[in-house]
């Protein structure tokens, strides 16, 4: 949990819920690279996964940023 002195600033779920947040942009940001590679050495099947990854990865990120924006508003799910 992020604190100061005074009081939370925000709690242990809207941490965990960001934290996760940024860890699923950073790795839709990594797979740009690793499908640019694999086309590079011709790697169809490597390209396929790695795109397949990546909108995997973005379904997941909307769906944490949903969880996110309740949490935000209501305190909970």
């Amino acid at each position: 949990m992020a604190v100061n002195s005074d009081s939370q600033v925000i709690d242990n779920l809207e941490y965990d819920l960001l934290t996760v947040l940024q860890n699923k942009s950073e790795a839709i940001k990594a797979y740009e690279t690793y499908i640019n590679d694999a086309q590079e050495t011709g790697s169809e099947p490597c390209v396929e996964l790695f795109k397949k990854l990546m909108q995997s990865d973005m379904e997941q990120a909307q769906e944490i940023r949903r969880h996110l924006q309740e949490v935000m508003q209501k305190g909970k799910m």
